[in-house]
């Protein structure tokens, strides 16, 4: 290759020198380098906070995981945390480092790192979608129980965690063992599939979990729309009319009959009023719906897409250094979940909204005595807007959809 006739060319000019050519050379540019490690910087602080502030807010309030959506949602933001400590800063190292015979073991392990936060997120998000569907189609017999649902997420921790030994077998059961494995360096890449068994895993569990979605959130949006279609009909304002025995239509009397159609006015009201909340609350689920589908495809796909072709193509430099670059991006949805999936519910606002609002009086305070002057900011005022009475004066299982939502 170019590399090995440029590093021998250089060994010969350089008088038979002892340096190695994997010590020559140089995988990243440094404006590469650069860009990538602050993107991924970002991405470390910014979802490692966020996840941890969701955490601390649900453990410091038990009432907040009291049903399977909120267990499944906590599971979620625990694996965001695991791989902002584990995986984010070992690609950070990959990136960094130069590659060589040394780092066959950190390149090894950065694959089983990355294996674990597609196929774990991947799954978990599988199991919020069949959550939702649960909770929006079946309401009242619900298949997801708490026993059911702690069970299943045994199961799914049990799962990511064997997938994460997979690049470590298929290291042992190759005889290669001085190639690099999908890290960018010049000693050459494995090329026989079985070197590649956590990437074939990786394709279909993406493309199951994106077909899942799709299906759950669509029927959703059907229930949804059947209950809104199905709603009792709205009363008439005209006045009643009482039928008397022999069937002949007799007006009411004239008190009666005001009280009556001030009645049926104020019930056309609320039932007008009903319905206009509930297609409010159907254009919310379909705007979330649509930002979370959208939101995995844009962060999962494109490192896909990239295994895709390495399995189709073989690995190459190029190919090698994109997939870095759309790993970053994937790594994107530790800040994404905890906006779409943690502080779009109501309750953990309002504690979140309860912390501050403590923390800000005890900065404000001037003086603890009874005498004291005490500055109050209406912006910590934990009021609430007529469109929130409204969402808490629903019914029972629009309600649940959209708490879950």
């Amino acid at each position: 290759t170019k590399f090995n006739s440029l590093f021998s060319d250089a060994e010969q000019g350089g008088g038979g020198s002892s340096s190695s050519p994997a010590s020559w050379y140089v995988p990243y540019s440094l404006g590469f380098q650069v860009s990538l490690t602050a993107f991924l910087m970002l991405e470390l602080v910014l979802g490692f906070s966020s996840n941890l502030t969701v955490l601390v807010l649900y453990c410091s309030q038990s009432n907040l995981v009291d049903s399977v959506s909120n267990m499944v949602t906590v599971n979620l933001h625990v694996l965001d945390v695991v791989v902002c400590v584990l995986c984010l800063p070992l690609t950070l190292v990959v990136v960094l480092l130069p590659p060589g015979p040394n780092l066959a073991l950190l390149c090894c392990f950065h694959e089983a790192c990355v294996t674990f936060a597609s196929i774990a997120t991947a799954i978990n998000i599988l199991v919020i979608s069949l959550d939702r569907y649960d909770i929006s189609v079946r309401p009242a017999n619900r298949l997801l129980t708490t026993r059911r649902a702690a069970l299943l997420l045994v199961a799914v921790w049990v799962t990511s965690v064997a997938v994460f030994f997979i690049p470590f077998l298929e290291d042992q059961w190759s005889t290669w063992r001085n190639r690099t494995l999908l890290c960018v360096g010049g000693q050459g890449y494995h090329t026989r599939l079985g070197m590649y068994y956590h990437l074939i895993l990786q394709i279909p569990i993406f493309f199951t979990t994106v077909a899942v979605m799709l299906f759950t959130y669509s029927r959703i949006l059907r229930a949804l729309n059947i209950r809104i279609a199905t709603s009792p009909p709205a009363l008439s304002s005209s006045a009643p009319l009482v039928i008397s025995d022999m069937g002949a239509a007799t007006p009411m009397p004239a008190t009666m009959g005001v009280q009556a159609s001030v009645s049926a006015i104020i019930a056309l009201r609320r039932a007008v009023r009903r319905h206009r909340d509930r297609r409010e609350r159907q254009r919310r689920v379909f705007r979330m719906s649509l930002i979370i589908i959208t939101t995995f495809l844009g962060c999962w796909a494109p490192l896909s897409v990239t295994n895709v072709l390495i399995l189709g193509i073989g690995p190459s430099d190029a190919l090698i250094s994109l997939r870095l670059w759309f790993l970053a991006l994937a790594y994107g949805t530790t800040v994404s979940h905890p906006l779409l999936y943690a502080f779009t519910r109501q309750k953990l606002r309002r504690a979140l909204r309860a912390k501050v609002k403590k923390r800000v009086v005890s900065l404000l305070q001037v003086d603890p005595s009874p005498g004291g002057t005490v500055i109050h900011n209406s912006w910590v005022e934990n009021r609430k807007t007529s469109r929130q009475v409204r969402l808490e004066a629903s019914e029972g299982t629009d309600r649940c959809l959209a708490e879950a939502l």
